[in-house]
């Protein structure tokens, strides 16, 4: 079951509702990672500022924590034996060329399904995933999933995006120090760091360490009840190292900053900062309440409404706080959702 906070039930879906212009979701990345813009959200009134800025507002000794995880091309088309298209975003790859996946179908097949793929390999059909009541499928496919993928997927852009993947998605729907493959969808606050910006945040002594968490496509699933206590959170796979672990102890007996790079790195630490567990899965839901007990300040893009994620930036940041944020980030015409800006928060505290 998912983690939730006692207090989550002063807050119903309704309350993370807003109105946002279509013309501000951000529909391809800007020209230079480190050039969008960021909005300082850290004291009583924000401030607007542009992302090669971070390492200024921040001080030797913090600690940037990114998610390391690599974007798979992870969207696959194919059809049914009876001619009819079916779309494929795997979620997961197990073992034995098996994946957990997404379908998309007009009429779901039977399990025992063969499908043909688009490249001339099969997949097939075993049945739901985790359970007989799970939302996702298990497959198996006919070759190595990572070898398919890369020879004949597609980028798994977010569905807010109108345009076909492209060689700039390739390159731009991907952080420059993902190493780890497996997400099937970008970290999207780690899209703003570039080499340089990099290489000055190592000048002004702030450190860098990495968790994993591949995020799935379920970070993009909506919330359908008002009451948050009903909603399932989808499950993803993390993994917090040693050395993550002893730096961040480092940091804090030090007396520096342990700054999260986005909800996925947030995500992962509290799931074991909570558990003990430093790999697993996870279906932690943070929504205000939340007691946070590992970053103090949050890189984190802008979110769409209703979300689970505008639910822990608000956790994290403090309700009012955010959404008087989201007011003055929608009249300053900043761009919004993954190819968007970025934001730096302060914990509640």
């Amino acid at each position: 079951m998912p983690t939730v906070s006692g207090a989550q039930r002063a807050h119903t879906l309704s309350d993370f509702d807003f109105e946002l212009p279509p013309e501000l979701i951000a529909q391809h990345p800007t020209a230079e990672r480190s050039a969008s813009r960021l909005l300082d959200g850290r004291g009583a009134q924000p401030v607007d500022r542009i992302f090669r800025e971070l390492p200024g507002l921040l001080q030797a000794g913090d600690l940037l924590v990114f998610n390391d995880t690599k974007v798979v091309k992870a969207r696959l088309f194919g059809e049914k034996p009876t001619g009819g298209k079916l779309e494929l975003l795997i979620e997961r790859v197990l073992t034995g060329h098996e994946v957990v996946a997404h379908m998309k179908v007009s009429k779901r097949p039977a399990v025992g399904t063969v499908l043909q793929m688009t490249g001339g390999y099969t997949a097939e059909l075993l049945g739901r995933w985790p359970d007989e009541d799970g939302q996702l499928f298990r497959l198996r496919f006919s070759d190595e999933p990572h070898q398919l993928m890369e020879q004949h997927g597609h980028v798994p852009l977010p569905p807010y995006i109108e345009h076909g993947d492209s060689a700039e998605d390739v390159a731009r729907y991907q952080t420059v120090f993902a190493a780890k493959p497996g997400a099937a969808a970008a970290p999207t606050a780690a899209l703003h760091f570039d080499e340089s910006l990099l290489a000055a945040l190592e000048a002004r002594g702030v450190q860098r360490a990495s968790v994993t968490l591949h995020v799935g496509a379920g970070t993009f699933s909506p919330v359908k009840t008002e009451n948050l206590a009903e909603h399932r959170m989808h499950r993803e796979w993390y993994e917090v190292p040693a050395a993550t672990q002893q730096a961040i102890a480092e940091t804090k007996a030090r007396g520096g900053r342990i700054v999260a790079v986005g909800t996925t790195t947030i995500r992962t630490l509290e799931s074991w900062a909570r558990t003990g567990q430093a790999s697993g899965d996870t279906e932690i839901f943070i929504t205000p309440g939340f007691a946070f007990k590992v970053a103090d300040l949050l890189v984190t893009n802008f979110h769409l409404p209703k979300s689970t994620l505008m639910m822990l930036v608000s956790a994290f940041a403090g309700y009012e706080h955010i959404m008087g944020l989201y007011r003055h980030a929608i009249s300053e015409r900043y761009r919004f959702f993954s190819y968007g800006d970025a934001m730096l928060l302060e914990r509640l505290r």
